[in-house]
C-alpha cells in the first residue's frame, strides 16, 4: 500500500559512530546548473569505472539513501526543507550524524566526477552512483530522472534523526525523539513504517528496499553492527555479477549474503532459513519482513521470483531517488 503525506507518522534514526571531525567538500555556492545530457552521460562513464575499479557499489547504494531518506513529506514549506535527495549530506552537520559514519569516503570517492562534470549535481551524482551501482551487481535498470538542484549550505540539512534503526536502543525501543519528529516505537515493524511512511512510501517499499541488503555488508565501527569480519569478508574471493571473482575490496564487515557483490533476490531465501551460515547478518529489521502480516507477503513473493522483486524494487528505488528533489530541464 502507498501512503499518502495527510496520513503520515514523522520519522526518526540509529545512533551509529560519528566522525569527530569536520568533512568538508566542495560547497559550489550556484544551485541553478546548466546540466547538458552529454555531462550527464560522461558523469555516468566515470561512475560505472570508478565502481568496476574499486568494487565500492555498496557504499554508494547508502550514501545516496542516506540522502534522499531524510524527506518529510508532511513539510510545507518552501524547497529544500522536506530534506532528500538534494545533496545536503555532503555538509557538515549532516556527513557527520551518527547514521552516516563513514559516507564522507564515499562523497570522496565521487567528488572527482563533480571535479569533471560540474554542472552536474552533486544530488544527481549520489543518485546515479546509486542506480549504476545496481546495475553493475545484476540488478534491474532504474528508470532515474535528472536535473536535481542541490542544496548549497549546511544550513539547508535536514535534523539528525531521520534514518530507521536496525537493533533496539538500550532502552529496547527503535528510534528515538530526533528528526523531524519522534520515531520511536518499542516494534520495529511500526518503527520501520514511522521512518518509511513518513517519506511517502509504504509497506512494499520498506520490503523492497531492504531487499538491497543482498549488496553489501555492515560494519561495527559505521552502523555499530557486524563482526570485524568474517569468511566471506576477509580478502578471500568473492563473485560478481558476471560469474567471475575478486578479491579487490576492502576487508572486513558482515554480509547479509554469501555473495555480496551481487544484486539479486537471496536476501529473501537467506534470512528466513535457519540453516545458512551462521556468519551471515540477521538483524531484528531483517527478520520482521517475515513476521509483520503486512510484510510477510511481499518477502515471500520476493524470496519466490527475482523477476518479482525486481520490477518492485526498481519501482520503489526510483520513488526513494526523488524524493524532495526540485529538478531542473536538462539542455
Amino acid at each position: 500500500m502507498k501512503i499518502t503525506c495527510a496520513s503520515l507518522f514523522i520519522a526518526a534514526i540509529s545512533g551509529a559512530q560519528a566522525f569527530t571531525a569536520p568533512a568538508t567538500f566542495n560547497a559550489r555556492t550556484s544551485t541553478h546548473l546548466s546540466v547538458t545530457q552529454s555531462d550527464l552521460d560522461g558523469a555516468q562513464d566515470m561512475i560505472d569505472g570508478i565502481i568496476k575499479e574499486k568494487n565500492c557499489g555498496p557504499v554508494l547504494v547508502r550514501l545516496a539513501w542516506h540522502d534522499s531518506g531524510t524527506h518529510d513529506c508532511s513539510i510545507s514549506e518552501e524547497w529544500p526543507k522536506s530534506g532528500g535527495a538534494i545533496g545536503s549530506i555532503r555538509f557538515d552537520p549532516e556527513i557527520n550524524h551518527g547514521a552516516n559514519a563513514g559516507l564522507a569516503g564515499a562523497v570522496k570517492i565521487l567528488e572527482p566526477v563533480k571535479e569533471a562534470f560540474p554542472d552536474v549535481s552533486y544530488a544527481d551524482i549520489f543518485q546515479m552512483a546509486s542506480a549504476r551501482a545496481i546495475v553493475y551487481a545484476g540488478g534491474p535498470v532504474i528508470d532515474m530522472k535528472y536535473g536535481r538542484m542541490d542544496a548549497t549550505s549546511p544550513e539547508q540539512c535536514s535534523p539528525e534523526g531521520n534514518l530507521p534503526d536496525a537493533e533496539a536502543g538500550d532502552e529496547g525501543k527503535f528510534g528515538g525523539p530526533g528528526g523531524t519528529a519522534s520515531t520511536e516505537d518499542s516494534a520495529v515493524e511500526w518503527h520501520l513504517r514511522k521512518v518509511f511512511y513518513r517519506m511517502g512510501l509504504g509497506d512494499e517499499d520498506i520490503v523492497s528496499l531492504s531487499g538491497a541488503h543482498t549488496f553489501g555488508r555492515a560494519w561495527a565501527d559505521r552502523s555499530g553492527l557486524g563482526a570485524e569480519k568474517t569468511k566471506f569478508t576477509d580478502g578471500t574471493p568473492t563473485k560478481l555479477a558476471d560469474g567471475s571473482t575478486t578479491d579487490v575490496y576492502a576487508q572486513g564487515g558482515s554480509p547479509w549474503v554469501e555473495d555480496w557483490l551481487v544484486f539479486d533476490n537471496s536476501y529473501f531465501t537467506t534470512i528466513n532459513d535457519a540453516s545458512t551460515d551462521e556468519e551471515l547478518l540477521k538483524l531484528t529489521s531483517d527478520k520482521v519482513i517475515f513476521q509483520d502480516a503486512g510484510f510477510k507477503p511481499f518477502a515471500t513473493k520476493f524470496g519466490e521470483s527475482k523477476e518479482a522483486f525486481f520490477e518492485s524494487y526498481a519501482k520503489s528505488h526510483k520513488a526513494l531517488s526523488e524524493l524532495g528533489s526540485k529538478f531542473e530541464n536538462i539542455e
